[in-house]
C-alpha cells in the first residue's frame, strides 16, 4: 500500500495567501473529495500536488519519502484532469486521444491503440472516433479528456471539477470508472462542487481563509 501525504503546506498565489498549515493523507485504494467555496484554493492544492505549482511551505512525500527529491518519478505516477479539457479541436477523438497519451506516457504500437478505443468506449465515444473534436458538444468534450484516465495507467488521478457538463448518465459512468480504479488499488483526489458518488473517500473542506485543517 501506498500513501501520498501532504505536510503544513502553505500556498501564495500572486503574493496573496490562498492556504497554510494544510495536511492531507491518501492511500492506495482511496480517494480524497475536495470541496469549499470558489477561491479558496481546491485548484491551487490539485496543482500543488502535481507539481504544477511550488508550495510556499511543507513538503508532498510519497510512502514518506519527499516528492521533490525526484520530481520527474512524482509526475510519472500522476494523472492530471484539469478544469479545461484540453482537446485539439482539429483532431479527431481518436488522434486526440493517442496524442495526450503518447504525451503523457510515450506509448505507441497495437497496445496502445487498444487501450485508447477502450477508454473511449467506457466514456461512450466508441461511436465518434473519427470525428473531429471541433463538432463534439461540451460534455463529448469532457468525456473525451476523462477517456486519458484509462489510457494512461498512472496510480495517482488528480481531478479537477471532473463531472462539470456531463449529464447523469455521465457522471454515473465516471462514478464507475473512479470506483474501479480505487478498487485496482489505485488512487485520486478531486476538486468538486456537486456531489460525486466516492464510497468510502474523505473529505477535505477548504474555506475562504488563510487557514485550513484536515479531515
Amino acid at each position: 500500500m501506498s500513501v501520498f501525504a501532504g505536510s503544513d503546506l502553505g500556498c501564495v498565489r500572486g503574493e496573496r495567501p490562498v492556504f497554510r498549515h494544510l495536511s492531507f493523507s491518501v492511500e492506495s485504494g482511496s480517494a480524497l473529495t475536495l470541496t469549499g467555496a470558489n477561491g479558496a484554493g481546491k485548484s491551487s492544492l490539485l496543482r500543488l500536488m502535481a507539481g504544477l505549482l511550488p508550495a510556499a511551505a511543507g513538503r508532498l512525500t510519497w510512502d514518506g519519502g519527499d516528492v521533490a527529491a525526484d520530481p520527474e518519478a512524482h509526475r510519472g505516477r500522476i494523472a492530471w484532469i484539469g478544469a479545461g479539457d484540453a482537446v485539439k479541436p482539429n483532431l479527431t477523438v481518436l488522434e486526440n486521444a493517442r496524442f495526450w497519451a503518447e504525451v503523457a506516457g510515450g506509448r505507441r504500437g497495437a497496445a496502445a491503440a487498444a487501450l485508447d478505443r477502450f477508454g473511449l468506449d467506457r466514456f461512450g465515444l466508441a461511436g465518434l472516433a473519427d470525428t473531429p473534436a471541433r463538432f463534439l458538444s461540451q460534455g463529448q468534450r469532457r468525456r473525451l479528456a476523462l477517456s486519458r484516465l484509462l489510457a494512461v495507467r498512472r496510480p495517482v488521478w488528480l481531478l479537477d471539477e471532473p463531472t462539470v457538463g456531463l449529464d447523469a448518465g455521465a457522471v454515473a459512468g465516471f462514478e464507475a470508472v473512479l470506483a474501479e480504479h480505487c478498487r485496482d488499488g489505485g488512487l485520486a483526489v478531486l476538486a468538486t462542487h456537486v456531489p460525486i458518488a466516492t464510497p468510502g473517500a474523505r473529505v477535505l473542506v477548504l474555506r475562504r481563509t488563510t487557514e485550513a485543517a484536515a479531515c
